[in-house]
């Protein structure tokens, strides 16, 4: 029988299999004959001076069956007179889609921007010419927001849902089998194409349907049931019910159901800056050396410090990571990060963001529900027209910033378009502005070399959520209005990345299954 072993082992160590299997031996003894071993767990713990990795490890001796790591899932022909339509094609929806094709439900996935490989090209035109598409861009498109910029699959959200199934599923098209194994797994931008379009020949081969070029403007709704949903192109979509899947930055999609009084509610959200390092300067930091050994991984951190009543707090941290231009539209500037696979850009970059409460927002109350939308599109242009109505971003060195003087010069950024040097403290609200200064010289404290004129500040780091949430029955994950219309994931309020959305997603399509009274043997568990 397989035997389990927890081993805590020197990261010189840890690199090699025949050290870890002498570590192993030494553990179990001479009576322990091993055939072989699977690393299930791998975590750097760098809180020492010495680098350890932390190894959870399954041991088989001779003639033992090696059990598979995981089974692939199983999507069969679709034969069904049950559609249910996907609005995004983000990992919400894709998840959705694939747990209906396996209880013979057929997905209709309408999506507002480009598949995949098509939005490339206007990413491009952002960066070098400026131009924002408003429909294929960073955060719209096949694969969602997730796809292009980072492919970070770590999660709190274990309470949620399965986040193994999540894995594994995404293994099965095509990831690298190590983010079933690592602590805080990742894909990078430059992977997860494939997987996607991997995804989307699973759901057309088994009978579903994807709609690229589409955006819904319309809910046609009687009797509190959604019948069909209407697209700018024209046209209409019926189906049994509706999955919204539609991503935080979806604000056409809060003003349509404001304006047709479908329920909606104000979200607290957070919003700050970008903050960019030398990537060495993080790793001489965190692993207390002048050159970081290369068997170890672009180092990263996390920090938070309560300030004036409020946690501020890194988010989406990016090691060996880039800066990207997210605006949705022309005349805003957005920022958020990404790494690639290997990480191994000279740069780290994390968001340092600020709380944001109803309280705050007393010159938007007007807006009502919508009023965290607005705000954070005032902000947003307002940084563009400072940029001269261009994708370049306003920026500040960290000391600068913090001692409220312009800074003279800006060092070298991994953010394309360009910088602008601006004082932040004039462009960001006061309360932000107040909190920020405060906590980097905390983060400072905490974090030795962090505090530096090295550091380069961009804004606005505008969209780490949703502002607005569409509630739902917890029970039957049905809005609380429309009785099959499902919000779900993080343009719903209800997930914050690539797994918890894809947990929700599925979670809202055996919502739908329960309701179609179909398979319920194969339903996950609510």
């Amino acid at each position: 029988m397989a035997q389990i072993f927890d081993l805590v082992l020197p990261a010189t160590v840890a690199s090699s299999d025949d050290k870890i299997l002498r570590e192993i031996k030494e553990i179990g003894g001479n009576e322990l004959i091993i055939s072989t071993f699977r690393i299930l767990k791998r975590s750097i713990d760098a809180r020492q001076k010495e680098i350890k990795v932390q190894l959870k490890v399954e041991v088989f001796e001779p003639n033992e069956i090696v059990s598979p790591r995981y089974i692939n899932r199983s999507f069969p022909i679709l034969d069904s007179s049950k559609k249910v339509i996907i609005v995004g094609a983000g990992p919400a929806g894709l998840f959705a889609a694939l747990r209906l094709i396996e209880c013979g439900i057929k997905p209709i996935i309408i999506e507002r921007g480009k598949n995949v490989r098509e939005r490339r090209r206007d990413i491009a035109a952002i960066h070098k010419q400026h131009i924002v598409n408003p429909n294929s861009n960073y955060c719209y498109g096949e694969g969602g927001a997730g796809t292009y910029s980072d492919g970070k699959l770590y999660t709190r959200s274990t309470k949620r849902g399965d986040v193994k199934r999540t894995l594994e599923t995404l293994v099965q098209f095509g990831a690298e089998e190590n983010i079933l194994i690592e602590a805080h797994p990742h894909i990078g931008t430059n992977r997860l194409p494939k997987i996607i379009e991997q995804i989307r020949q699973q759901i057309l081969e088994s009978g579903g349907e994807i709609h690229f070029n589409q955006q819904v403007i319309d809910l046609h709704i009687k009797n509190e049931i959604v019948n069909s949903v209407g697209t700018a192109s024209g046209d209409v979509f019926e189906a049994d019910a509706c999955i919204l899947a539609t991503g935080h930055s979806a604000r056409d999609i809060y003003e349509l159901l404001f304006n047709k009084n479908i329920e909606i509610s104000f979200k607290p959200f957070a919003l700050g800056v970008r903050a960019e390092h030398p990537q060495a300067l993080i790793d001489s930091v965190q692993y207390k050396c002048v050159t970081r050994d290369e068997i170890l991984p672009a180092a990263s951190y996390s920090l938070v410090e309560q300030v004036e009543g409020r946690g501020v707090y890194s988010f989406c941290m990016c090691p060996g990571g880039i800066i990207a231009p997210c605006a949705t539209s022309q005349g805003q500037v957005v920022t958020n990060g990404w790494s690639p696979s290997k990480r191994n850009n000279p740069w780290a970059n994390s968001g340092i963001v600020v709380p944001i409460e109803w309280d705050d927002l007393k010159e938007f109350h007007h807006k009502k529900e919508l009023a965290g939308m607005y705000f954070q599109q005032m902000l947003e242009e307002k940084c563009c027209k400072v940029a001269g109505n261009t994708q370049a971003a306003p920026a500040q060195r960290m000391i600068d910033f913090v001692e409220n003087r312009v800074s003279t010069s800006l060092p070298s950024c991994s953010y394309q378009p360009g910088l602008v040097s601006v004082n932040l403290n004039e462009l960001l609200p006061a309360f932000i502005a107040t909190r920020l200064r405060k906590a980097f010289k905390l983060f400072g404290l905490k974090l030795k070399g962090y505090y530096t004129n090295e550091a380069v500040l961009v804004a606005p780091e505008s969209r780490t959520s949703s502002p607005v949430r569409i509630p739902r029955d917890p029970e039957t994950m049905a809005h609380t209005q429309i009785k099959n219309l499902y919000p779900c994931a993080e343009g719903a309020g209800y997930a914050g990345g690539i797994v918890s959305a894809a947990i929700d997603g599925e979670k809202s399509a055996d919502a739908i299954i329960r309701s179609f009274k179909m398979a319920p043997s194969q339903s996950l568990k609510a």
